[in-house]
Protein backbone atom coordinates (compact mmCIF):
# COMPACT_ATOMS: atom_id res chain seq x y z
CA UNK A 1 0.00 0.00 0.00
CA UNK A 2 1.04 3.42 -0.90
CA UNK A 3 2.10 5.65 2.04
CA UNK A 4 1.46 9.35 2.06
CA UNK A 5 3.65 12.53 3.86
CA UNK A 6 1.25 14.10 6.20
CA UNK A 7 1.10 17.15 8.85
CA UNK A 8 -0.05 15.49 11.84
CA UNK A 9 1.34 18.09 14.67
CA UNK A 10 2.84 21.33 15.06
CA UNK A 11 4.28 23.27 17.98
CA UNK A 12 6.14 26.19 18.43
CA UNK A 13 7.92 28.06 20.98
CA UNK A 14 9.01 31.69 21.43
CA UNK A 15 11.68 33.58 23.43
CA UNK A 16 10.56 35.07 27.07
CA UNK A 17 11.98 38.46 26.21
CA UNK A 18 9.52 40.82 24.22
CA UNK A 19 10.54 43.71 22.42
CA UNK A 20 6.76 45.74 22.28
CA UNK A 21 6.50 48.44 19.69
CA UNK A 22 6.15 50.83 22.85
CA UNK A 23 10.17 49.51 23.36
CA UNK A 24 10.88 51.12 20.21
CA UNK A 25 9.24 54.16 19.84
CA UNK A 26 11.56 54.39 23.12
CA UNK A 27 14.82 53.67 20.88
CA UNK A 28 13.45 55.70 17.80
CA UNK A 29 11.63 58.79 19.13
CA UNK A 30 10.55 59.81 15.41
CA UNK A 31 8.59 56.37 15.38
CA UNK A 32 5.01 56.51 17.55
CA UNK A 33 3.49 53.32 18.78
CA UNK A 34 0.73 53.89 16.03
CA UNK A 35 3.11 54.36 13.46
CA UNK A 36 5.10 51.04 14.05
CA UNK A 37 1.81 49.12 14.24
CA UNK A 38 0.05 50.77 10.87
CA UNK A 39 3.11 49.78 9.05
CA UNK A 40 4.14 46.48 9.75
CA UNK A 41 0.73 44.93 11.96
CA UNK A 42 3.16 43.95 14.93
CA UNK A 43 2.71 44.58 18.31
CA UNK A 44 5.62 42.05 19.55
CA UNK A 45 8.52 40.70 18.80
CA UNK A 46 10.11 37.92 21.09
CA UNK A 47 14.08 38.23 21.23
CA UNK A 48 16.57 35.59 22.30
CA UNK A 49 18.70 35.86 25.12
CA UNK A 50 22.67 36.68 25.13
CA UNK A 51 23.85 33.01 25.32
CA UNK A 52 20.11 31.46 23.74
CA UNK A 53 20.67 29.86 20.35
CA UNK A 54 18.45 28.90 17.78
CA UNK A 55 19.09 24.91 19.41
CA UNK A 56 17.77 26.01 22.37
CA UNK A 57 14.57 27.07 20.87
CA UNK A 58 14.50 24.29 18.33
CA UNK A 59 15.17 21.77 21.22
CA UNK A 60 12.07 23.72 23.64
CA UNK A 61 9.78 22.93 20.08
CA UNK A 62 10.59 19.52 19.51
CA UNK A 63 10.16 18.81 22.65
CA UNK A 64 7.18 20.39 23.55
CA UNK A 65 5.91 18.47 20.19
CA UNK A 66 6.98 14.68 21.11
CA UNK A 67 5.72 15.29 24.86
CA UNK A 68 2.20 16.21 23.51
CA UNK A 69 1.75 13.59 20.89
CA UNK A 70 1.52 9.63 21.21
CA UNK A 71 4.26 7.90 19.59
CA UNK A 72 7.77 6.85 21.12
CA UNK A 73 11.07 9.11 20.22
CA UNK A 74 12.74 6.11 19.13
CA UNK A 75 10.18 5.92 16.53
CA UNK A 76 11.41 9.29 15.37
CA UNK A 77 13.43 8.20 11.79
CA UNK A 78 14.53 11.55 10.57
CA UNK A 79 15.07 15.20 11.86
CA UNK A 80 15.15 18.41 9.54
CA UNK A 81 16.29 21.31 11.02
CA UNK A 82 15.83 24.88 9.10
CA UNK A 83 18.33 27.24 10.13
CA UNK A 84 20.30 30.89 8.64
CA UNK A 85 21.45 31.18 12.31
CA UNK A 86 23.26 27.80 13.43
CA UNK A 87 24.75 26.96 16.70
CA UNK A 88 28.62 26.04 14.87
CA UNK A 89 29.73 26.63 11.04
CA UNK A 90 30.24 22.42 11.43
CA UNK A 91 28.85 20.09 12.66
CA UNK A 92 25.27 20.01 11.76
CA UNK A 93 23.11 22.00 14.44
CA UNK A 94 20.22 19.06 14.07
CA UNK A 95 23.07 15.99 14.89
CA UNK A 96 23.08 17.57 18.20
CA UNK A 97 19.47 18.25 18.14
CA UNK A 98 19.13 14.39 17.87
CA UNK A 99 21.45 13.68 20.74
CA UNK A 100 19.65 16.59 23.29
CA UNK A 101 16.62 15.14 22.22
CA UNK A 102 17.29 11.38 23.08
CA UNK A 103 16.55 10.57 19.61
CA UNK A 104 17.65 7.09 18.30
CA UNK A 105 21.19 6.77 16.37
CA UNK A 106 19.51 5.48 13.51
CA UNK A 107 17.52 8.40 13.10
CA UNK A 108 18.68 10.59 10.21
CA UNK A 109 19.49 14.20 10.62
CA UNK A 110 21.00 17.19 8.74
CA UNK A 111 20.60 21.26 8.33
CA UNK A 112 19.66 23.03 5.51
CA UNK A 113 20.16 26.60 5.50
CA UNK A 114 16.71 28.61 3.82
CA UNK A 115 14.82 31.67 5.46
CA UNK A 116 11.21 32.22 4.42
CA UNK A 117 11.11 29.79 2.20
CA UNK A 118 12.27 27.26 3.92
CA UNK A 119 8.84 25.70 5.80
CA UNK A 120 7.71 24.72 2.10
CA UNK A 121 11.24 23.47 1.15
CA UNK A 122 11.15 21.32 3.84
CA UNK A 123 7.49 19.90 3.40
CA UNK A 124 8.96 18.84 0.15
CA UNK A 125 12.28 17.03 1.34
CA UNK A 126 10.01 15.19 4.05
CA UNK A 127 7.21 14.32 1.30
CA UNK A 128 10.21 12.70 -0.71
CA UNK A 129 11.63 11.16 1.96
CA UNK A 130 8.57 9.54 3.27
CA UNK A 131 7.32 8.87 -0.33
CA UNK A 132 10.16 6.73 -1.47
CA UNK A 133 10.51 4.55 1.79
CA UNK A 134 13.11 6.41 3.58
CA UNK A 135 11.39 7.11 6.64
CA UNK A 136 8.11 6.79 8.09
CA UNK A 137 8.10 9.47 11.05
CA UNK A 138 9.98 12.73 10.61
CA UNK A 139 10.51 16.13 12.57
CA UNK A 140 11.12 19.18 10.38
CA UNK A 141 12.31 22.41 12.66
CA UNK A 142 12.23 25.40 11.56
CA UNK A 143 13.98 27.78 14.31
CA UNK A 144 16.28 31.56 13.44
CA UNK A 145 17.17 33.61 15.85
CA UNK A 146 17.59 37.03 13.46
CA UNK A 147 17.95 39.25 16.24
CA UNK A 148 21.47 38.43 16.78
CA UNK A 149 22.27 39.68 12.91
CA UNK A 150 20.14 42.81 13.52
CA UNK A 151 21.89 46.37 15.05
CA UNK A 152 19.90 47.93 17.49
CA UNK A 153 20.07 51.10 16.21
CA UNK A 154 18.72 49.53 13.18
CA UNK A 155 14.62 50.43 12.75
CA UNK A 156 14.40 48.80 9.52
CA UNK A 157 14.50 45.28 10.19
CA UNK A 158 14.73 46.19 14.11
CA UNK A 159 10.45 46.63 13.99
CA UNK A 160 9.82 43.36 11.58
CA UNK A 161 12.19 40.20 12.84
CA UNK A 162 10.88 37.98 16.10
CA UNK A 163 13.30 34.83 16.87
CA UNK A 164 10.98 31.31 17.10
CA UNK A 165 11.52 27.80 16.83
CA UNK A 166 8.72 25.11 15.57
CA UNK A 167 8.92 21.54 15.05
CA UNK A 168 6.19 19.77 12.53
CA UNK A 169 5.61 16.45 12.90
CA UNK A 170 4.84 14.60 9.23
CA UNK A 171 4.14 10.89 8.70
CA UNK A 172 3.87 8.01 6.23
CA UNK A 173 0.16 7.42 6.29
CA UNK A 174 -2.48 5.79 3.81
CA UNK A 175 -5.28 7.74 1.52
CA UNK A 176 -2.73 10.57 0.47
CA UNK A 177 -1.65 12.94 -1.02
CA UNK A 178 -1.64 15.54 1.58
CA UNK A 179 0.73 17.87 1.09
CA UNK A 180 1.22 18.31 -3.23
CA UNK A 181 1.43 20.57 -5.96
CA UNK A 182 5.46 21.78 -5.15
CA UNK A 183 6.55 25.21 -6.51
CA UNK A 184 9.55 26.41 -6.79
CA UNK A 185 11.81 29.29 -7.76
CA UNK A 186 15.40 31.16 -7.48
CA UNK A 187 16.83 34.24 -8.37
CA UNK A 188 20.18 34.28 -6.68
CA UNK A 189 20.93 38.13 -8.18
CA UNK A 190 18.83 38.98 -5.28
CA UNK A 191 20.86 37.67 -2.76
CA UNK A 192 22.65 41.08 -2.19
CA UNK A 193 19.46 42.63 -0.84
CA UNK A 194 19.29 40.40 2.22
CA UNK A 195 22.11 39.26 3.39
CA UNK A 196 24.79 39.34 6.11
CA UNK A 197 27.77 40.50 4.46
CA UNK A 198 30.54 39.09 6.30
CA UNK A 199 31.08 36.29 8.73
CA UNK A 200 31.23 33.54 6.52
CA UNK A 201 34.28 32.31 4.42
CA UNK A 202 33.54 34.77 1.32
CA UNK A 203 34.16 37.30 3.68
CA UNK A 204 34.95 36.10 7.65
CA UNK A 205 35.72 39.96 8.82
CA UNK A 206 38.71 40.17 11.23
CA UNK A 207 38.88 39.00 14.97
CA UNK A 208 41.10 41.88 15.64
CA UNK A 209 38.91 45.17 14.41
CA UNK A 210 35.32 45.27 14.39
CA UNK A 211 33.61 46.24 11.40
CA UNK A 212 32.70 49.84 10.82
CA UNK A 213 29.54 51.27 11.36
CA UNK A 214 28.23 53.34 8.76
CA UNK A 215 24.55 55.08 8.41
CA UNK A 216 22.02 54.27 5.53
CA UNK A 217 20.37 57.25 3.36
CA UNK A 218 17.04 56.34 6.12
CA UNK A 219 19.06 56.70 8.62
CA UNK A 220 19.78 53.41 9.72
CA UNK A 221 22.89 52.43 11.90
CA UNK A 222 24.15 48.93 10.57
CA UNK A 223 27.92 47.07 10.29
CA UNK A 224 28.87 44.89 7.42
CA UNK A 225 28.74 41.97 10.70
CA UNK A 226 24.60 42.89 10.70
CA UNK A 227 21.50 42.30 8.82
CA UNK A 228 20.97 44.55 5.77
CA UNK A 229 17.25 44.44 3.83
CA UNK A 230 16.45 46.59 0.35
CA UNK A 231 12.74 46.96 1.64
CA UNK A 232 12.46 48.11 -1.29
CA UNK A 233 13.30 45.76 -3.98
CA UNK A 234 12.43 42.89 -1.83
CA UNK A 235 8.74 44.51 -2.02
CA UNK A 236 9.47 44.29 -5.96
CA UNK A 237 10.43 40.88 -6.36
CA UNK A 238 7.75 39.54 -3.76
CA UNK A 239 5.18 41.56 -5.75
CA UNK A 240 6.38 40.19 -9.18
CA UNK A 241 7.23 36.69 -8.26
CA UNK A 242 4.54 35.38 -5.80
CA UNK A 243 1.44 36.29 -7.78
CA UNK A 244 3.40 34.08 -10.39
CA UNK A 245 4.28 31.21 -8.52
CA UNK A 246 0.52 31.36 -6.58
CA UNK A 247 -0.96 31.17 -10.02
CA UNK A 248 1.06 28.18 -11.06
CA UNK A 249 -0.79 25.94 -8.66
CA UNK A 250 -4.00 26.22 -10.17
CA UNK A 251 -5.37 24.69 -13.01
CA UNK A 252 -8.65 22.89 -14.36
CA UNK A 253 -8.70 19.82 -11.90
CA UNK A 254 -7.14 22.79 -8.41
CA UNK A 255 -9.00 25.79 -8.93
CA UNK A 256 -9.33 28.69 -5.43
CA UNK A 257 -12.68 27.13 -5.44
CA UNK A 258 -11.06 24.27 -3.41
CA UNK A 259 -9.08 26.57 -1.37
CA UNK A 260 -9.80 27.27 2.28
CA UNK A 261 -7.42 29.18 3.94
CA UNK A 262 -4.10 30.88 2.40
CA UNK A 263 -1.05 30.91 4.24
CA UNK A 264 1.57 32.85 3.25
CA UNK A 265 4.97 34.11 4.60
CA UNK A 266 3.87 36.00 7.75
CA UNK A 267 6.34 38.98 6.55
CA UNK A 268 4.24 42.04 7.66
CA UNK A 269 1.19 43.79 7.34
CA UNK A 270 1.60 45.80 4.11
CA UNK A 271 3.38 43.09 2.30
CA UNK A 272 0.55 40.53 2.56
CA UNK A 273 -2.22 43.48 2.26
CA UNK A 274 -0.29 44.15 -0.88
CA UNK A 275 -0.26 40.37 -2.10
CA UNK A 276 -3.33 39.64 -0.96
CA UNK A 277 -4.75 42.62 -3.00
CA UNK A 278 -2.70 41.66 -6.09
CA UNK A 279 -3.74 38.17 -6.37
CA UNK A 280 -7.36 39.36 -5.36
CA UNK A 281 -7.83 36.64 -2.00
CA UNK A 282 -10.88 36.98 0.38
CA UNK A 283 -9.81 37.94 3.47
CA UNK A 284 -11.95 35.92 5.57
CA UNK A 285 -9.71 32.78 3.89
CA UNK A 286 -6.22 34.83 4.22
CA UNK A 287 -4.14 33.88 7.36
CA UNK A 288 -2.73 36.51 9.39
CA UNK A 289 -1.13 35.16 12.70
CA UNK A 290 1.98 37.93 13.44
CA UNK A 291 1.06 40.55 15.42
CA UNK A 292 2.25 38.70 18.75
CA UNK A 293 5.79 37.82 17.11
CA UNK A 294 6.64 39.86 14.39
CA UNK A 295 8.04 37.98 11.11
CA UNK A 296 9.72 34.74 12.58
CA UNK A 297 11.26 34.18 9.06
CA UNK A 298 11.14 29.88 8.17
CA UNK A 299 9.16 29.71 11.43
CA UNK A 300 6.32 31.76 10.17
CA UNK A 301 3.58 29.54 8.05
CA UNK A 302 3.92 26.89 10.74
CA UNK A 303 2.99 29.21 13.10
CA UNK A 304 0.40 30.50 11.56
CA UNK A 305 -1.15 27.11 11.08
CA UNK A 306 -1.14 26.18 14.51
CA UNK A 307 -2.38 29.44 15.93
CA UNK A 308 -5.69 28.76 12.89
CA UNK A 309 -5.96 25.51 14.74
CA UNK A 310 -5.86 27.04 17.83
CA UNK A 311 -8.58 29.72 16.66
CA UNK A 312 -10.82 26.38 15.20
CA UNK A 313 -10.33 28.31 11.87
CA UNK A 314 -8.06 25.20 10.50
CA UNK A 315 -9.93 21.86 10.71
CA UNK A 316 -9.64 18.36 9.74
CA UNK A 317 -10.37 18.03 6.11
CA UNK A 318 -9.84 21.75 5.05
CA UNK A 319 -7.14 22.74 2.27
CA UNK A 320 -4.44 25.14 2.73
CA UNK A 321 -2.49 26.63 0.24
CA UNK A 322 1.28 27.19 1.58
CA UNK A 323 3.44 30.08 0.30
CA UNK A 324 6.96 30.90 1.39
CA UNK A 325 9.23 33.92 0.04
CA UNK A 326 12.35 35.53 0.79
CA UNK A 327 15.60 35.87 1.42
CA UNK A 328 17.78 34.31 -1.76
CA UNK A 329 15.24 35.07 -3.67
CA UNK A 330 13.88 32.26 -3.23
CA UNK A 331 10.42 30.89 -3.13
CA UNK A 332 8.06 28.13 -3.05
CA UNK A 333 4.73 26.88 -2.51
CA UNK A 334 2.17 23.78 -2.20
CA UNK A 335 -1.13 22.87 -1.07
CA UNK A 336 -1.70 21.03 2.07
CA UNK A 337 -4.63 18.80 2.90
CA UNK A 338 -5.37 19.07 6.95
Amino acid sequence: MSQFAKITAIEYVLPVKTLSNEDLARDFPEWNVDKIFSKTGINNRQIAGVSECASDLAFQACDKLLNAIDLDRSAIDFIILCTQSPDYFLPATACILQDRLGLSTQCGAFDFNQGCSGFIYGLGIAKGLIETGQAKNIVLVTAETYSKYIHPADKSVRTLFGDAAAATLIQAVSGGPFIDRFRYGTDGAGAKNLIVPIGGARNPGSVNTAPALYTDDSGNVRTDANLYMNGSAIFEFSMTRIPELFSSIFDEYFTLDDVDLFAFHQANKFMLDSLRRRIKLPIEKFISEFEHCGNTVSSSIPIALKESMEKGVLTTGKTVVGVGFGVGYSWAGCIIKW
